[in-house]
Order: C-alpha cells, then sequence, then structure tokens
C-alpha cells in the first residue's frame, strides 16, 4: 500500500525543500534562456547604429546561422515585444527592444573593461565577454565595475 505522504509530495515536488544549489541552476537555465534573445537585440542595435538598418541577411551572416534561423528567433524576439519587422523588410528594435539592448550592452563593457584589467589580451577578453555577461549577477557586476574602476 503507497504512502498517502509520499504520494502527496510527488504531486508536488514546489512543497519539498529545495536543494541550495536549486536556485543556482535555475539561475542559470533562465540566464540561457535569455542569452540568444540578448545576443540578437545587441546586434540589431550595432547594426542599426552601424548601417541605419538590421537586415535578416545580416543578421544571419553576424550570427553564423541560416536565413531559417533568423527567421524563427525574429518570430519569438517578435512575439516577446522586443523587435518589429515587415516580411522582407529591416528590423527594428522596440522601447523594450532598445532597453534590453542597451542593458547588454552596458553589462557587456563592465566586463569587459574587468578581464583587460586582469591582464587579458583583447581578443580573450572580448569572446569571454561575451559568454559571461549573460551570466552575470548585479552584484558580481557591481565588484565588476569597482575592479575595473580602480585599475
Amino acid at each position: 500500500m503507497a504512502d498517502d505522504h509520499t504520494e502527496a509530495e510527488a504531486l508536488e515536488p514546489e512543497a519539498r525543500p529545495a536543494d541550495p544549489r536549486a536556485e543556482a541552476f535555475q539561475g542559470v537555465r533562465e540566464a540561457r534562456r535569455n542569452e540568444l534573445a540578448e545576443d540578437y537585440v545587441e546586434l540589431i542595435a550595432e547594426l542599426i547604429h552601424e548601417h541605419g538598418e538590421a537586415r535578416p541577411v545580416d543578421i544571419a551572416t553576424k550570427m553564423g546561422v541560416t536565413a531559417p534561423t533568423v527567421a524563427k528567433t525574429l518570430g519569438r524576439l517578435a512575439r516577446d515585444g522586443l523587435i518589429t519587422r515587415a516580411k522582407y523588410r529591416s528590423v527594428f528594435l522596440t522601447e523594450e527592444g532598445r532597453a534590453l539592448a542597451r542593458e547588454c550592452q552596458q553589462r557587456h563593457e563592465i566586463v569587459l573593461r574587468f578581464l583587460l584589467s586582469l591582464g587579458l589580451d583583447p581578443e580573450t577578453a572580448e569572446r569571454d565577454a561575451e559568454g559571461i555577461e549573460h551570466h552575470v549577477s548585479e552584484r558580481t557586476l557591481a565588484l565588476f565595475a569597482a575592479f575595473a574602476d580602480r585599475s
């Protein structure tokens, strides 16, 4: 005969005390989900700044992916309210998309300055900053900025 208490716990896992690492793992998973959107809005902002527009073909080239991959991701970004677009036209950031792009660019710059202040070469620092920027906490980012500002 099954223990009713154990069965109830199985149905409501959130009621059980979480492993101390669960919150950290959940944060990493959330950062991974957001990473692609952040990379895209950051690139779109960069293309608009440099060329006055962000064409899907340019996004595909810069990201090293196919046009269908870009189309799928742009569809998600549009549903999330980060971009506007028309078929066969350039892509534009919404106000929310521009705010996210600014936030991403600021995080990237802080992480990059921190890595450079440690003595890393610019190429490695740029490559590493691209990954770290999506996973760094606000608290750690503030410490990175303070350290880089002292150097």
